[in-house]
Protein backbone atom coordinates (compact mmCIF):
# COMPACT_ATOMS: atom_id res chain seq x y z
CA UNK A 1 0.00 0.00 0.00
CA UNK A 2 1.15 3.71 -0.80
CA UNK A 3 0.36 4.84 2.57
CA UNK A 4 2.72 2.53 3.88
CA UNK A 5 6.03 3.96 2.72
CA UNK A 6 7.46 6.36 5.73
CA UNK A 7 8.36 9.11 5.47
CA UNK A 8 11.80 10.49 6.00
CA UNK A 9 12.09 12.76 9.24
CA UNK A 10 15.52 13.80 9.84
CA UNK A 11 17.05 11.14 7.84
CA UNK A 12 19.91 12.58 5.36
CA UNK A 13 21.22 9.68 3.99
CA UNK A 14 20.24 9.34 0.59
CA UNK A 15 21.07 6.07 0.73
CA UNK A 16 18.88 4.73 3.47
CA UNK A 17 16.02 6.95 2.07
CA UNK A 18 16.25 4.53 -1.31
CA UNK A 19 16.79 1.28 0.40
CA UNK A 20 14.78 1.38 3.13
CA UNK A 21 11.54 2.30 1.68
CA UNK A 22 11.42 6.15 2.40
CA UNK A 23 9.28 8.68 0.30
CA UNK A 24 12.07 10.61 -1.58
CA UNK A 25 11.33 13.82 -3.64
CA UNK A 26 13.80 13.74 -6.54
CA UNK A 27 16.10 16.36 -6.87
CA UNK A 28 18.62 14.46 -9.16
CA UNK A 29 18.42 16.94 -11.75
CA UNK A 30 20.80 18.88 -9.43
CA UNK A 31 23.21 16.51 -10.96
CA UNK A 32 23.22 17.54 -14.71
CA UNK A 33 22.83 21.45 -13.72
CA UNK A 34 26.22 21.11 -11.77
CA UNK A 35 27.41 19.40 -14.76
CA UNK A 36 26.38 21.43 -17.64
CA UNK A 37 26.60 24.73 -15.65
CA UNK A 38 30.31 24.23 -14.73
CA UNK A 39 31.75 25.56 -11.83
CA UNK A 40 35.35 25.07 -9.98
CA UNK A 41 33.75 25.61 -6.35
CA UNK A 42 29.64 26.38 -6.11
CA UNK A 43 28.62 27.38 -2.75
CA UNK A 44 25.33 27.25 -2.01
CA UNK A 45 23.41 29.33 0.65
CA UNK A 46 20.10 28.47 2.00
CA UNK A 47 17.97 28.90 5.33
CA UNK A 48 18.03 25.63 7.82
CA UNK A 49 15.69 22.51 7.25
CA UNK A 50 15.75 23.28 3.07
CA UNK A 51 17.47 19.69 1.81
CA UNK A 52 20.93 20.98 2.05
CA UNK A 53 22.39 17.61 3.48
CA UNK A 54 20.44 15.36 1.97
CA UNK A 55 20.71 17.09 -1.66
CA UNK A 56 25.05 16.41 -0.55
CA UNK A 57 24.87 13.05 0.46
CA UNK A 58 22.82 12.60 -2.63
CA UNK A 59 26.08 13.82 -4.64
CA UNK A 60 28.11 12.00 -2.51
CA UNK A 61 26.58 8.54 -3.57
CA UNK A 62 26.51 9.30 -7.70
CA UNK A 63 30.25 10.61 -7.79
CA UNK A 64 31.82 8.16 -5.20
CA UNK A 65 33.49 5.55 -7.16
CA UNK A 66 31.79 2.06 -6.90
CA UNK A 67 28.94 4.27 -6.65
CA UNK A 68 25.33 1.66 -6.87
CA UNK A 69 23.75 2.25 -10.00
CA UNK A 70 20.05 0.96 -8.47
CA UNK A 71 19.97 3.71 -6.49
CA UNK A 72 19.25 6.16 -9.02
CA UNK A 73 17.10 4.14 -11.00
CA UNK A 74 13.73 5.79 -11.66
CA UNK A 75 14.70 9.21 -11.00
CA UNK A 76 15.13 11.66 -13.57
CA UNK A 77 19.42 11.54 -13.72
CA UNK A 78 18.78 7.72 -14.61
CA UNK A 79 17.22 8.99 -18.00
CA UNK A 80 20.61 11.11 -18.78
CA UNK A 81 22.74 8.34 -19.98
CA UNK A 82 25.44 9.72 -21.99
CA UNK A 83 26.42 11.90 -18.31
CA UNK A 84 25.65 8.63 -16.19
CA UNK A 85 28.12 6.47 -18.21
CA UNK A 86 30.76 9.59 -18.07
CA UNK A 87 30.68 10.59 -14.22
CA UNK A 88 28.87 8.01 -12.20
CA UNK A 89 30.75 5.95 -9.84
CA UNK A 90 33.72 7.61 -10.60
CA UNK A 91 35.16 10.20 -8.40
CA UNK A 92 37.07 9.31 -4.90
CA UNK A 93 34.92 11.90 -3.33
CA UNK A 94 35.27 13.35 0.07
CA UNK A 95 32.15 14.55 1.55
CA UNK A 96 32.43 16.49 5.50
CA UNK A 97 29.55 18.06 7.11
CA UNK A 98 30.86 21.24 10.05
CA UNK A 99 27.42 20.71 11.75
CA UNK A 100 29.32 19.49 14.83
CA UNK A 101 31.63 21.85 14.88
CA UNK A 102 30.00 23.32 17.66
CA UNK A 103 32.29 24.02 20.66
CA UNK A 104 32.78 26.83 23.44
CA UNK A 105 36.37 27.17 22.86
CA UNK A 106 38.63 27.35 20.27
CA UNK A 107 41.12 24.41 21.20
CA UNK A 108 38.32 22.35 20.93
CA UNK A 109 36.55 24.05 17.84
CA UNK A 110 40.34 22.70 16.44
CA UNK A 111 40.16 19.48 17.91
CA UNK A 112 36.38 19.07 16.40
CA UNK A 113 37.60 19.90 12.78
CA UNK A 114 40.22 17.33 13.28
CA UNK A 115 37.81 14.36 14.27
CA UNK A 116 35.18 15.43 11.58
CA UNK A 117 38.28 15.27 8.59
CA UNK A 118 40.01 12.39 10.44
CA UNK A 119 36.67 10.10 10.38
CA UNK A 120 36.33 11.22 6.66
CA UNK A 121 40.10 10.01 5.92
CA UNK A 122 39.34 6.58 7.63
CA UNK A 123 37.01 5.83 4.95
CA UNK A 124 40.48 5.46 2.50
CA UNK A 125 42.43 3.71 5.00
CA UNK A 126 43.00 1.03 1.25
CA UNK A 127 44.99 4.29 0.91
CA UNK A 128 47.44 2.61 3.68
CA UNK A 129 47.86 -0.37 1.36
CA UNK A 130 48.13 1.26 -2.06
CA UNK A 131 50.96 0.23 -4.41
CA UNK A 132 50.55 3.89 -6.30
CA UNK A 133 51.50 5.42 -3.26
CA UNK A 134 55.23 6.01 -1.60
CA UNK A 135 56.21 5.44 1.77
CA UNK A 136 56.14 8.94 2.86
CA UNK A 137 52.63 9.59 1.14
CA UNK A 138 51.51 6.29 3.36
CA UNK A 139 53.38 8.39 6.58
CA UNK A 140 50.90 11.66 5.31
CA UNK A 141 47.94 9.53 5.24
CA UNK A 142 48.59 8.04 8.57
CA UNK A 143 48.85 11.84 9.81
CA UNK A 144 45.64 12.32 8.98
CA UNK A 145 44.02 9.62 10.93
CA UNK A 146 46.63 9.31 13.90
CA UNK A 147 43.95 8.94 17.17
CA UNK A 148 45.13 10.70 20.54
CA UNK A 149 46.78 9.23 23.50
CA UNK A 150 43.64 8.46 24.74
CA UNK A 151 42.51 5.80 22.28
CA UNK A 152 39.17 7.39 21.69
CA UNK A 153 38.32 8.30 18.23
CA UNK A 154 39.48 11.51 18.79
CA UNK A 155 41.69 12.72 15.63
CA UNK A 156 45.66 14.22 16.41
CA UNK A 157 46.59 17.04 14.05
CA UNK A 158 48.56 19.49 14.72
CA UNK A 159 47.34 22.60 13.47
CA UNK A 160 49.87 22.95 9.81
CA UNK A 161 48.59 19.03 9.12
CA UNK A 162 44.92 20.31 9.78
CA UNK A 163 44.77 23.48 7.03
CA UNK A 164 46.60 21.25 4.89
CA UNK A 165 44.56 18.03 5.28
CA UNK A 166 41.85 18.43 2.74
CA UNK A 167 44.45 19.45 0.22
CA UNK A 168 46.35 16.31 0.87
CA UNK A 169 43.63 14.14 1.25
CA UNK A 170 42.75 14.95 -2.31
CA UNK A 171 46.23 14.57 -3.77
CA UNK A 172 46.56 10.98 -2.10
CA UNK A 173 42.98 10.11 -3.53
CA UNK A 174 43.82 11.55 -6.88
CA UNK A 175 47.55 9.10 -7.12
CA UNK A 176 46.18 6.18 -6.45
CA UNK A 177 42.32 6.14 -7.92
CA UNK A 178 44.28 8.43 -10.69
CA UNK A 179 41.06 10.34 -11.01
CA UNK A 180 40.48 13.85 -9.20
CA UNK A 181 38.84 13.95 -6.30
CA UNK A 182 35.44 15.79 -5.37
CA UNK A 183 35.31 17.70 -2.05
CA UNK A 184 31.49 18.08 -0.51
CA UNK A 185 31.27 20.60 2.73
CA UNK A 186 28.06 20.58 3.93
CA UNK A 187 27.28 23.86 6.51
CA UNK A 188 30.84 25.22 6.34
CA UNK A 189 30.12 27.92 7.79
CA UNK A 190 28.92 26.92 11.10
CA UNK A 191 31.97 26.79 13.12
CA UNK A 192 31.89 30.39 12.08
CA UNK A 193 28.86 30.93 13.55
CA UNK A 194 29.44 29.47 17.05
CA UNK A 195 32.98 31.30 17.07
CA UNK A 196 31.64 34.34 17.00
CA UNK A 197 29.39 33.80 19.55
CA UNK A 198 31.63 32.05 21.96
CA UNK A 199 34.64 34.67 21.54
CA UNK A 200 36.99 32.89 19.31
CA UNK A 201 35.85 34.45 16.06
CA UNK A 202 39.47 35.76 14.93
CA UNK A 203 41.24 32.27 15.55
CA UNK A 204 38.74 30.34 13.71
CA UNK A 205 38.36 32.97 10.86
CA UNK A 206 42.22 32.59 9.91
CA UNK A 207 41.78 28.40 10.84
CA UNK A 208 38.99 27.93 8.36
CA UNK A 209 40.45 30.59 5.61
CA UNK A 210 43.61 28.18 5.73
CA UNK A 211 42.06 25.01 5.64
CA UNK A 212 39.72 26.01 2.41
CA UNK A 213 42.57 28.44 0.99
CA UNK A 214 44.66 25.31 0.36
CA UNK A 215 41.84 22.70 -0.58
CA UNK A 216 39.70 25.14 -3.34
CA UNK A 217 42.05 27.57 -4.23
CA UNK A 218 45.71 26.01 -4.95
CA UNK A 219 44.28 22.45 -5.24
CA UNK A 220 45.43 20.82 -8.72
CA UNK A 221 44.07 17.64 -7.38
CA UNK A 222 40.34 18.64 -6.78
CA UNK A 223 37.99 17.85 -9.79
CA UNK A 224 35.22 20.41 -8.18
CA UNK A 225 33.94 21.29 -4.96
CA UNK A 226 30.30 22.19 -3.67
CA UNK A 227 29.71 24.12 -0.21
CA UNK A 228 26.45 24.91 1.47
CA UNK A 229 25.65 27.38 4.17
CA UNK A 230 23.45 29.93 5.51
CA UNK A 231 25.77 32.81 4.90
CA UNK A 232 28.23 33.79 1.87
CA UNK A 233 30.76 35.34 4.10
CA UNK A 234 32.78 36.28 0.75
CA UNK A 235 33.86 39.53 2.62
CA UNK A 236 35.90 37.39 4.90
CA UNK A 237 38.12 36.77 2.07
CA UNK A 238 37.91 32.65 2.76
CA UNK A 239 37.09 32.04 -1.54
CA UNK A 240 38.94 35.44 -2.96
CA UNK A 241 41.50 34.21 -5.65
CA UNK A 242 39.04 31.76 -7.23
CA UNK A 243 38.93 31.06 -10.25
CA UNK A 244 35.05 30.34 -11.27
CA UNK A 245 33.61 30.25 -8.29
CA UNK A 246 29.81 30.29 -8.19
CA UNK A 247 27.48 31.58 -5.46
CA UNK A 248 24.13 30.18 -6.04
CA UNK A 249 22.43 32.33 -2.81
CA UNK A 250 18.38 32.50 -2.59
CA UNK A 251 18.75 35.35 -5.23
CA UNK A 252 19.67 33.46 -7.53
CA UNK A 253 17.66 31.44 -10.17
CA UNK A 254 19.73 28.84 -11.10
CA UNK A 255 19.49 25.67 -8.58
CA UNK A 256 15.93 27.87 -7.53
CA UNK A 257 14.13 24.40 -7.96
CA UNK A 258 16.70 22.06 -5.82
CA UNK A 259 16.38 23.18 -2.61
CA UNK A 260 13.48 22.72 -0.58
CA UNK A 261 9.32 22.02 -2.36
CA UNK A 262 7.71 23.16 -5.42
CA UNK A 263 4.12 23.10 -5.40
CA UNK A 264 3.94 20.15 -7.98
CA UNK A 265 6.24 18.47 -5.69
CA UNK A 266 4.19 18.79 -2.46
CA UNK A 267 0.90 18.41 -4.41
CA UNK A 268 2.28 15.08 -5.34
CA UNK A 269 3.39 14.34 -1.88
CA UNK A 270 -0.27 14.39 -0.98
CA UNK A 271 -2.07 12.89 -3.46
CA UNK A 272 0.03 10.01 -3.10
CA UNK A 273 -0.42 9.57 0.45
CA UNK A 274 -4.59 10.68 -0.08
CA UNK A 275 -4.05 13.84 1.30
CA UNK A 276 -5.12 16.12 -2.15
CA UNK A 277 -7.72 18.15 0.36
CA UNK A 278 -5.26 19.28 2.95
CA UNK A 279 -3.15 21.45 -0.28
CA UNK A 280 -4.43 25.04 0.56
CA UNK A 281 -4.15 24.47 4.55
CA UNK A 282 -0.17 23.11 3.71
CA UNK A 283 0.13 25.73 0.96
CA UNK A 284 -0.60 28.85 3.37
CA UNK A 285 1.23 27.28 6.61
CA UNK A 286 4.38 26.18 4.78
CA UNK A 287 4.95 27.94 1.28
CA UNK A 288 5.88 31.30 0.37
CA UNK A 289 9.80 31.48 0.18
CA UNK A 290 11.08 32.84 -2.67
CA UNK A 291 14.14 31.23 -4.49
CA UNK A 292 15.06 32.89 -7.87
CA UNK A 293 11.85 32.63 -9.47
CA UNK A 294 10.55 29.65 -7.85
CA UNK A 295 7.91 29.93 -4.63
CA UNK A 296 9.29 26.63 -2.04
CA UNK A 297 7.55 24.88 0.87
CA UNK A 298 10.35 24.35 3.97
CA UNK A 299 10.62 20.18 3.28
CA UNK A 300 10.70 19.55 6.96
CA UNK A 301 7.55 21.02 8.12
CA UNK A 302 5.88 19.36 4.91
CA UNK A 303 7.36 16.15 6.06
CA UNK A 304 6.29 16.57 9.27
CA UNK A 305 2.60 17.57 8.82
CA UNK A 306 2.17 14.85 6.01
CA UNK A 307 3.06 12.71 8.87
CA UNK A 308 0.81 13.90 11.48
CA UNK A 309 -2.02 13.59 8.91
CA UNK A 310 -1.57 10.19 9.00
CA UNK A 311 -1.51 9.30 12.26
CA UNK A 312 -4.73 11.83 12.69
CA UNK A 313 -6.57 12.86 9.71
CA UNK A 314 -7.42 15.97 12.27
CA UNK A 315 -3.79 17.44 13.19
CA UNK A 316 -3.23 21.35 12.78
CA UNK A 317 -0.67 22.25 11.48
CA UNK A 318 2.02 23.90 13.94
CA UNK A 319 5.37 25.28 13.64
CA UNK A 320 7.98 22.72 13.25
CA UNK A 321 10.56 25.11 11.57
CA UNK A 322 13.47 26.46 14.02
CA UNK A 323 16.50 28.41 12.89
CA UNK A 324 19.61 26.74 13.87
CA UNK A 325 19.89 30.26 15.62
CA UNK A 326 17.05 29.44 18.28
CA UNK A 327 15.06 32.94 16.56
CA UNK A 328 18.24 34.49 19.02
CA UNK A 329 18.06 37.20 15.81
CA UNK A 330 14.57 37.40 16.11
CA UNK A 331 14.95 39.06 19.38
CA UNK A 332 17.88 40.86 18.49
CA UNK A 333 15.80 42.88 16.23
CA UNK A 334 13.18 43.79 19.26
CA UNK A 335 15.39 44.93 21.68
CA UNK A 336 17.30 46.88 19.56
CA UNK A 337 14.01 48.34 17.72
CA UNK A 338 13.43 52.15 16.95
CA UNK A 339 9.57 53.09 17.07
CA UNK A 340 10.07 53.17 13.03
CA UNK A 341 11.37 49.33 13.08
CA UNK A 342 8.22 48.57 15.01
CA UNK A 343 5.80 50.22 12.81
CA UNK A 344 7.96 47.80 9.93
CA UNK A 345 7.47 44.73 12.33
CA UNK A 346 3.59 45.61 12.91
CA UNK A 347 3.37 45.82 8.84
CA UNK A 348 5.34 42.34 8.38
CA UNK A 349 2.51 41.03 11.15
CA UNK A 350 0.02 42.32 9.28
CA UNK A 351 0.66 41.26 5.78
CA UNK A 352 1.77 44.45 4.53
CA UNK A 353 5.80 44.15 2.81
CA UNK A 354 8.73 46.29 3.64
CA UNK A 355 11.74 47.53 1.78
CA UNK A 356 15.00 46.97 2.60
CA UNK A 357 18.25 46.87 1.17
CA UNK A 358 19.76 43.56 1.72
CA UNK A 359 23.57 42.64 1.94
CA UNK A 360 24.14 38.86 1.17
CA UNK A 361 27.86 39.41 1.75
CA UNK A 362 27.83 39.76 6.00
CA UNK A 363 30.65 38.69 8.52
CA UNK A 364 29.56 36.67 10.96
CA UNK A 365 31.06 39.80 13.45
CA UNK A 366 29.09 42.41 11.85
CA UNK A 367 25.74 40.57 12.27
CA UNK A 368 24.32 42.18 15.16
CA UNK A 369 26.13 45.87 14.11
CA UNK A 370 23.18 47.33 12.95
CA UNK A 371 19.95 47.40 11.96
CA UNK A 372 20.36 46.72 8.03
CA UNK A 373 22.26 44.12 9.22
CA UNK A 374 19.55 42.31 10.84
CA UNK A 375 17.39 42.89 8.28
CA UNK A 376 19.49 41.00 5.65
CA UNK A 377 20.18 38.36 8.17
CA UNK A 378 16.47 37.67 8.47
CA UNK A 379 16.09 37.30 5.02
CA UNK A 380 19.24 34.95 4.08
CA UNK A 381 17.77 32.80 7.45
CA UNK A 382 14.55 32.44 5.73
CA UNK A 383 12.47 34.45 8.79
CA UNK A 384 11.37 37.03 5.36
CA UNK A 385 11.20 36.36 1.88
CA UNK A 386 11.10 38.68 -0.86
CA UNK A 387 8.25 39.73 -3.21
CA UNK A 388 9.25 41.28 -5.40
CA UNK A 389 12.57 43.20 -6.44
CA UNK A 390 12.80 47.41 -6.53
CA UNK A 391 16.19 48.13 -7.03
CA UNK A 392 19.35 46.32 -7.06
CA UNK A 393 19.69 44.41 -4.22
CA UNK A 394 16.53 46.09 -2.74
CA UNK A 395 13.89 44.00 -1.90
CA UNK A 396 10.24 44.40 -0.76
CA UNK A 397 10.27 41.57 2.28
CA UNK A 398 7.26 39.49 3.70
CA UNK A 399 6.79 37.22 6.12
CA UNK A 400 6.54 33.62 3.65
CA UNK A 401 3.92 32.08 5.77
CA UNK A 402 1.53 31.47 8.57
CA UNK A 403 4.40 29.03 10.36
CA UNK A 404 6.91 31.99 10.31
CA UNK A 405 3.92 34.45 11.37
CA UNK A 406 3.62 32.51 14.26
CA UNK A 407 6.93 32.29 15.23
CA UNK A 408 7.09 36.32 15.20
CA UNK A 409 4.32 36.87 17.16
CA UNK A 410 5.01 34.35 19.79
CA UNK A 411 8.56 36.24 19.69
CA UNK A 412 7.20 39.57 20.32
CA UNK A 413 4.71 38.64 22.66
CA UNK A 414 7.56 36.88 25.01
CA UNK A 415 10.05 39.92 24.83
CA UNK A 416 6.73 42.37 25.35
CA UNK A 417 5.52 40.24 28.29
CA UNK A 418 9.47 40.27 29.60
CA UNK A 419 9.51 44.05 29.18
CA UNK A 420 6.20 44.84 30.97
CA UNK A 421 6.63 42.31 33.87
CA UNK A 422 9.75 44.23 34.88
CA UNK A 423 8.02 46.93 36.41
CA UNK A 424 5.66 44.99 38.47
CA UNK A 425 3.76 48.04 40.28
CA UNK A 426 2.41 49.04 36.97
CA UNK A 427 1.28 45.97 36.07
CA UNK A 428 -0.25 45.38 39.42
CA UNK A 429 -2.18 48.75 39.22
CA UNK A 430 -3.04 47.22 35.22
CA UNK A 431 -4.91 43.96 36.71
CA UNK A 432 -6.29 45.83 39.76
CA UNK A 433 -8.10 47.79 37.57
CA UNK A 434 -10.14 44.99 35.92
CA UNK A 435 -11.17 43.64 39.78
CA UNK A 436 -12.17 46.95 40.62
CA UNK A 437 -14.32 47.59 37.75
CA UNK A 438 -12.61 50.75 36.77
CA UNK A 439 -12.58 50.60 32.66
CA UNK A 440 -11.27 54.44 31.99
CA UNK A 441 -8.31 53.24 33.63
CA UNK A 442 -8.04 49.78 31.88
CA UNK A 443 -7.82 51.77 28.93
CA UNK A 444 -5.60 54.30 29.58
CA UNK A 445 -3.09 51.86 30.69
CA UNK A 446 -3.85 49.27 28.15
CA UNK A 447 -2.75 52.29 25.58
CA UNK A 448 0.26 52.77 27.10
CA UNK A 449 1.22 49.49 26.99
CA UNK A 450 0.27 49.20 23.26
CA UNK A 451 2.35 52.13 22.46
CA UNK A 452 5.05 50.22 23.63
CA UNK A 453 5.09 46.87 21.28
CA UNK A 454 4.37 46.31 18.03
CA UNK A 455 1.48 48.39 16.09
CA UNK A 456 -1.04 45.82 13.62
CA UNK A 457 -1.60 47.97 10.54
CA UNK A 458 -4.77 47.98 8.87
CA UNK A 459 -4.38 45.73 5.42
CA UNK A 460 -6.38 43.23 4.19
CA UNK A 461 -5.51 40.52 6.62
CA UNK A 462 -8.28 38.69 8.19
CA UNK A 463 -9.77 40.31 11.18
CA UNK A 464 -9.15 37.10 13.43
CA UNK A 465 -5.47 37.24 12.98
CA UNK A 466 -5.34 40.62 14.07
CA UNK A 467 -7.72 40.20 17.15
CA UNK A 468 -5.07 37.24 17.85
CA UNK A 469 -2.69 39.83 18.20
CA UNK A 470 -4.16 42.01 20.88
CA UNK A 471 -5.18 38.89 23.03
CA UNK A 472 -2.30 37.80 23.61
CA UNK A 473 -0.73 40.85 24.53
CA UNK A 474 -3.85 40.97 26.78
CA UNK A 475 -3.40 37.70 28.21
CA UNK A 476 0.34 38.03 28.59
CA UNK A 477 -0.23 41.00 30.72
CA UNK A 478 -3.40 39.47 32.83
CA UNK A 479 -0.78 36.26 33.68
CA UNK A 480 1.19 38.49 35.84
CA UNK A 481 -1.57 37.38 38.58
CA UNK A 482 -0.72 33.64 39.35
CA UNK A 483 -3.56 33.68 42.05
CA UNK A 484 -6.11 34.32 39.57
CA UNK A 485 -7.62 31.47 36.97
CA UNK A 486 -7.37 32.19 33.30
CA UNK A 487 -8.97 30.90 30.48
CA UNK A 488 -8.21 31.91 27.15
CA UNK A 489 -10.70 30.91 24.48
CA UNK A 490 -12.59 29.01 26.93
CA UNK A 491 -15.76 27.25 26.14
CA UNK A 492 -18.90 28.96 27.39
CA UNK A 493 -22.18 29.59 26.88
CA UNK A 494 -22.76 29.21 23.03
CA UNK A 495 -19.51 29.59 22.35
CA UNK A 496 -16.06 30.33 22.90
CA UNK A 497 -14.74 33.46 25.16
CA UNK A 498 -11.52 35.16 24.69
CA UNK A 499 -10.70 35.62 28.37
CA UNK A 500 -12.47 34.38 31.53
CA UNK A 501 -10.82 34.87 34.77
CA UNK A 502 -12.04 33.55 38.14
CA UNK A 503 -11.10 34.85 41.78
CA UNK A 504 -12.27 32.58 43.88
CA UNK A 505 -11.39 33.81 47.16
CA UNK A 506 -13.97 37.03 46.26
CA UNK A 507 -16.54 34.81 44.32
CA UNK A 508 -15.54 37.46 41.34
CA UNK A 509 -15.33 36.22 37.39
CA UNK A 510 -14.71 38.28 34.35
CA UNK A 511 -15.65 38.58 31.23
CA UNK A 512 -13.16 39.86 28.40
CA UNK A 513 -14.04 40.23 24.90
CA UNK A 514 -11.69 41.68 22.40
CA UNK A 515 -12.62 43.51 18.98
CA UNK A 516 -10.20 44.61 16.29
CA UNK A 517 -11.65 48.01 14.80
CA UNK A 518 -11.10 48.26 11.18
CA UNK A 519 -12.22 51.84 11.22
CA UNK A 520 -11.84 54.79 14.28
CA UNK A 521 -15.18 54.21 15.57
CA UNK A 522 -14.04 52.01 18.37
CA UNK A 523 -17.20 52.27 20.23
CA UNK A 524 -19.31 50.36 17.77
CA UNK A 525 -16.75 47.56 17.82
CA UNK A 526 -17.25 47.78 22.02
CA UNK A 527 -20.29 47.28 21.29
CA UNK A 528 -20.57 44.79 19.55
CA UNK A 529 -18.26 43.07 22.08
CA UNK A 530 -20.40 43.37 24.75
CA UNK A 531 -23.72 42.42 23.27
CA UNK A 532 -21.71 38.93 22.04
CA UNK A 533 -21.21 38.83 25.92
CA UNK A 534 -24.83 38.67 26.35
CA UNK A 535 -25.75 37.02 22.99
CA UNK A 536 -23.47 34.01 23.57
CA UNK A 537 -23.68 33.99 27.34
CA UNK A 538 -20.05 33.85 27.91
CA UNK A 539 -20.58 34.32 31.32
CA UNK A 540 -22.01 30.78 31.78
CA UNK A 541 -18.86 29.18 32.83
CA UNK A 542 -18.30 31.63 35.25
CA UNK A 543 -21.72 31.08 36.97
CA UNK A 544 -20.95 27.60 36.96
CA UNK A 545 -18.12 27.14 38.52
CA UNK A 546 -19.91 29.96 41.65
CA UNK A 547 -18.78 33.28 40.61
CA UNK A 548 -20.93 35.29 42.52
CA UNK A 549 -20.71 38.52 40.99
CA UNK A 550 -19.15 39.04 37.54
CA UNK A 551 -17.85 41.65 35.52
CA UNK A 552 -18.23 41.98 31.74
CA UNK A 553 -15.50 44.45 29.39
CA UNK A 554 -15.80 44.72 25.60
CA UNK A 555 -12.33 46.04 24.74
CA UNK A 556 -11.58 47.35 20.99
CA UNK A 557 -8.03 47.85 19.87
CA UNK A 558 -6.66 49.84 16.57
CA UNK A 559 -3.20 50.19 16.27
CA UNK A 560 -1.49 51.01 18.83
CA UNK A 561 -4.70 52.47 20.65
CA UNK A 562 -7.72 51.09 22.70
CA UNK A 563 -11.31 51.76 23.97
CA UNK A 564 -12.85 50.02 26.92
CA UNK A 565 -16.03 49.72 27.77
CA UNK A 566 -18.05 47.98 30.56
CA UNK A 567 -21.73 46.35 31.21
CA UNK A 568 -22.67 44.84 34.28
CA UNK A 569 -24.34 41.48 34.72
CA UNK A 570 -27.81 42.76 35.94
CA UNK A 571 -28.86 45.31 33.20
CA UNK A 572 -25.99 45.59 30.74
CA UNK A 573 -25.21 49.70 30.69
CA UNK A 574 -22.66 50.37 29.64
CA UNK A 575 -19.58 52.78 31.53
Amino acid sequence: MKSSVKLPIGIEDFQEIRTEGFYYVDKTRMISELLNNWGKVNLFTRPGRFGKSLNMNMLKYFFSCGCDAALFDGLAISAEKELCEKYMGKFPVIFLTLKGAETLTYNDAQAALSSIIGCEAMRFQLLLESERLSTKEKEQYAQLIKIDTSGQQMFDMPKDVLTGSLKTLSALLHKHYDQKAILLIDEYDVPLDKAQQHGYYNEMMDLIRSLFGHALKTNEHLFFAVLTGCLRVAKESIFTGLNNFKVMSITNCRFDEHFGFTDTEVKDMLEYYGLGSRHALIKEWYDGYQFGRVSVYCPWDVINYVNQLRLDPNARPRAFWINSSGNAILRTLLEKATPRTRQELGCLISGTPVTKKINEELTYRELYDSLDNIWSVLFTTGYLTKQKETDLNTYELVIPNQEIRMIFTEQILNWFQEEARKDPPALNAFCEAFRQGDPAEIEHQFCSYLKKTISIQDTAVRKSRKENFYHGILLGLLSHREDWLLFSSAASGQGYSDILIELPEEDLGIVIELKYSESPNLEAACKEALAQIEEKDYAAHLVNDGMASILKYGIACRRNTCMVRMSNCENNISF
